[in-house]
């Protein structure tokens, strides 16, 4: 691959990440992301032969970036298992409120399925590290199933909340009660409470 090809494809992904951050997941076509690239509209084809597997290199900008964000907050986080957890919940969250077309793009079934890019492999990391930490505090508890299930709980979250729906609910607009619940019904109370 020359020069040339490889800064095409990562313009085409770079171009997609911001058509997504600024228009959202409807706005991802092929064509839009080769006007916005500069290209013709049947470059892309070149380096993604499908749309699915552009998008999935796009999808994995977003790991990329969540687990850099989780990594760097993880650096400033105290060494207390249930703290790190805490700090890892918090940083998905406010990932999935922050770039929401992103969020949705990462967890498509369809590009998850697909194998393109390992996509799926390329989301594996994060979860080992949540399940590790899930697992120094709940050592009794499969670790993996009780990491999913928080996992699932904060995703949930991020839907409802983008939604606006806990928001109604609960009469207030502060997650942070949100992600104490969660995290004391999947990791027990926090200690001293």
């Amino acid at each position: 691959m020359t020069e040339y090809d490889t800064g095409l494809r990562a313009r085409l992904v770079d171009a997609g990440v911001e058509l997504l951050a600024a228009e959202g997941l409807q706005a991802l076509t092929l064509r839009e992301i080769a006007r916005r690239a500069g290209v013709s509209h049947g470059a892309p084809r070149r380096h993604f032969p499908t749309h699915l597997e552009l998008l999935s290199a796009i999808a994995r900008r977003g790991f990329a970036d969540l687990a850099d964000r989780v990594h760097r907050a993880l650096a400033q986080a105290p060494e207390e298992p249930r703290a790190r957890v805490a700090v890892l919940a918090r940083t998905y969250l406010e990932f999935a409120l922050g770039d929401p077309g992103m969020y949705e793009l990462m967890f498509r079934h369809d590009l998850l399925a697909s194998g393109h890019l390992g996509l799926r492999e390329t989301s594996l990391p994060l979860f080992s590290l949540l399940a590790g930490l899930v697992g120094e505090l709940r050592p009794e508890a499969d670790a993996r199933r009780a990491a999913a299930a928080l996992w699932a709980n904060l995703h949930g979250i991020a839907q409802l909340w983008r939604w606006r729906a806990l928001q109604l609910t609960l009469a207030e607009d502060d997650f942070e009660g949100l992600l104490e619940a969660a995290l004391a019904a999947h990791l027990g109370p926090e200690p001293g409470r």
